[in-house]
């Protein structure tokens, strides 16, 4: 019988259960199974992962997975936190919290830009594993000396970590996406006479952001625009010294 997910989690870590001494050696670890389905994912995203697949690859039954990862679900929480685990965290190269908080930001963005996948994983059994604990502690400290509650400073690193995971959406690379530019090179003079003078604040807008940043959208504009209002916004909160409302 499988073991529950929490166990697997923390599989290889002092007290974790050893499955035993009697029967012979499986041919494969829980481990094994996790980085082959984490290569899988890398190459093709979570539609890549399926037992059949990940079984071909380990030299197993499809049926011979479930007794090392629990279900597909599992599966991916098991992923989840194994990545958060591999990344060595950094440590702060500043005393501001701005800049602890802005270095939070951009290493959850390069863990996304690594793993495209991960932004899929929503489910929130993610909290239990060892990766997962030890990332939600060494961002937490960023938050450091800002006098905010325990409460509060959870909700703060809630708003900025939910800020890069849409912005990791949004950059993921679309295999379907169109040329933009192309497109719009060949469409513009058709579009503005569709359009004609309606809309003026969009055409106006829209023109001048698309000269700005040569595109009609440039996902490291979003981005760097995105941060910074995140941390404007977090100032006022920690310049109020009082929390949450």
């Amino acid at each position: 019988m499988a073991n529950h997910l929490v166990d697997l989690l923390w599989r290889d870590h002092p007290g974790a259960p050893d499955g035993g001494t009697r029967g012979p050696r499986p041919k494969v670890s829980t481990s094994q199974a996790v980085d082959e389905a984490i290569r899988l994912a890398d190459d093709g995203g979570l539609a890549a992962v399926t037992v059949r697949r990940l079984g071909a690859r380990l030299g197993i039954a499809p049926n011979a997975v479930y007794t090392h990862v629990g279900s597909r679900d599992d599966l991916l929480v098991l992923m989840a936190d194994t990545v958060r685990a591999r990344r060595a965290p950094r440590p702060y190269a500043t005393d501001d919290w701005r800049g602890r908080v802005r270095h939070v930001a951009e290493a959850e963005l390069a863990l996304y830009d690594a793993h495209p996948w991960l932004v899929d994983v929503t489910d929130q059994r993610t909290a239990f594993g060892p990766g997962t604990i030890a990332a939600y502690d060494q961002q937490l400290h960023a938050l450091d000396g800002t006098d905010l509650t325990d409460v509060d400073r959870d909700a703060a690193l809630t708003f900025v970590t939910d800020f890069v995971r849409a912005a990791a959406r949004a950059r993921r690379p679309d295999p379907q996406a169109v040329d933009m530019a192309a497109s719009w090179e060949a469409w513009g003079g058709r579009l503005a006479g569709y359009v004609g003078d309606r809309y003026p604040l969009a055409r106006r807008v829209g023109a001048a952001a698309g000269a700005a940043m040569d595109a009609p959208y440039d996902a490291e504009h979003a981005w760097r625009f995105g941060l910074d209002r995140v941390l404007d916004a977090l100032s006022a909160l920690v310049g109020r010294g009082t929390g949450l409302p």
